[in-house]
């Protein structure tokens, strides 16, 4: 499927489609068009007194991306090809990858067509009215939500492996939603900018040395410690229906955050740059799930906890962890930003204290991420497991928003295919099947999660809600 910029809208008028083109298609060292740059229909506008949130470079965009996409879920990933096993989980990383960079392509395209949209619930809002914003806004804090129970869970099991459970879990799970919604409630993505790159350097080092310590251990720390012990590495695997689907699921969910760049696009000086980024952080994020997951599984094979830092035995695991942890806080971080950003614009759209330094909008402001930390937190303590929080949001949220949605947005705009020569037909219906493929995905894996949740009450995996007990493995 061939990645380009979507054509003209049927509506448009022609004299509008040489204007459409350079936008689209600008040379190079092209200045960008003057409503491109700062038209009215943009969400925010540049220069303004008070808040200015359009300074966000494509190099930083790129950044903010790779932060996004790479993050949890390469704590989750090696335990996925565990399931999946080494050929299957590679197929499943390689192809949703791909596929969630070429629909990321299409939003960004369709926002830069569509301009006065801030993200996805705008769009669809176009296609299905203003019932369809609403239900999509709901379905975005829904998705921050459950990512941000899955980082407090994972922070919180950081803090109790290097504190070797010094306190509470429920105590160091409050602490991470503190930090969390602390960093989630810098206002502008270019003032999160150092952090960003800050979290993401942290956060590769940290799963660079793990991977680096498992392949020099001789046996993995969950594994017998004593006698023979089967590795239990497979390149084919053959799970359960549920197990598959979950697993799957944390592999999807992991270059999905397309979705999650549209807000950056509105704080872009050039928005018309999106594509590159998208692509450079796509492809990049893509390579380093797949070879770090890969070391990862061949040398812990069955024995991988998840997260996976618990592979490598106690003193590595708090080395992980420790250096690991700004990342952590960060990225979860920028998802709760994403989703606070989504209802702040939302309440506030169209007046003054969008964008002024005013009473009404540093507590509105405030106020929200308050407000999705501590729902956040609630969740995480009722579900304290990442791959079925990974797998739910996966499932309910990011499915919809990185395959159906976008699929069904290419359609809106090139609804003319449908019945135009034989190659539109076959592309067209390609975008039918990845519409297909996003529903399969809602409703076979919110299944597989609901069934892996009540089994993990039933063993005792889940034993009560706001639990105190170690969950890291230290004592």
């Amino acid at each position: 499927m061939a990645i380009e910029p979507l054509p003209p809208s049927p509506n448009d008028t022609p004299s509008s489609e040489p204007d459409k083109k350079a936008f689209y298609e600008p040379q190079d060292g092209e200045p960008p068009s003057k409503d491109v740059e700062n038209g009215e229909s943009q969400v925010f506008q540049a220069g303004v007194d008070g808040v200015d949130f359009r300074t966000v470079s494509w190099q930083r965009a790129t950044v903010v991306f790779l932060k996004i996409n790479f993050a949890m879920s390469i704590l989750a990933i090696p335990g996925a090809l565990a399931a999946l096993g080494s050929v299957g989980g590679s197929l499943a990383i390689v192809g949703f990858t791909a596929l969630n960079v070429y629909t990321g392509l299409i939003l960004g395209d369709f926002r830069n067509r569509h301009t006065e949209c801030h993200m996805l619930a705008d769009m669809m809002g176009l296609v299905w009215g203003s019932l369809g914003r609403e239900m999509v806004g709901v379905q975005i804090i829904i998705a921050q939500v459950l990512i941000s129970a899955g980082g407090i869970v994972t922070t919180a099991i950081g803090f109790n492996a290097l504190s070797n459970h010094g306190t509470c879990t429920v105590t160091f799970a409050l602490v991470s939603a503190a930090l969390i919604t602390a960093c989630s409630s810098i206002c502008t993505f270019s003032n999160l900018g150092w952090l960003t790159r800050f979290g993401f350097l942290t956060f590769v080092l940290a799963v660079l040395i793990f991977t680096i310590a498992v392949t020099q251990q001789e046996r993995p720390a969950a594994a017998p410690q004593t006698g023979d012990f089967d590795l239990g590495w497979e390149a084919i695997a053959y799970p359960t229906f549920a197990v598959g689907m979950v697993n799957a699921a944390n592999i999807f969910v992991s270059t999905s955050g397309s979705s999650m760049f549209l807000p950056v696009i509105s704080e872009m000086r050039r928005p018309q740059d999106y594509r590159k980024a998208c692509i450079l952080a796509g492809f990049g994020v893509g390579i380093m799930y797949l070879a770090f997951s890969l070391v990862m599984y061949r040398w812990c094979g069955i024995w991988l906890s998840v997260p996976a830092f618990g592979s490598a035995g106690p003193l590595f695991k708090k080395i992980s962890y420790g250096i690991a942890m700004p990342g952590l806080v960060i990225g979860v971080g920028i998802y709760q930003h994403v989703a606070a950003k989504y209802a702040f614009v939302r309440i506030l759209r169209g007046s003054r204290h969008l964008q002024a330094n005013t009473v009404t909008h540093w507590a509105t402001w405030l106020g929200i991420n308050l407000v999705l930390g501590a729902t956040a937190f609630i969740v995480a303590e009722a579900v304290p497991i990442l791959n079925y929080l990974l797998g739910l949001a996966a499932a309910l949220c990011f499915a919809p928003f990185s395959l159906t949605y976008p699929a069904l947005l290419w359609m809106y705009d090139c609804n003319g295919y449908r019945a135009g020569r034989p190659a539109q037909k076959l592309k067209y219906g390609l975008h039918v099947l990845i519409v297909a493929i996003g529903l399969f995905m809602v409703v076979g894996g919110t299944y597989a999660v609901c069934v892996s949740i009540k089994a993990a009450f039933a063993t005792g995996d889940i034993a009560q809600v706001f639990d105190c007990r170690d969950n890291s493995g230290s004592v």
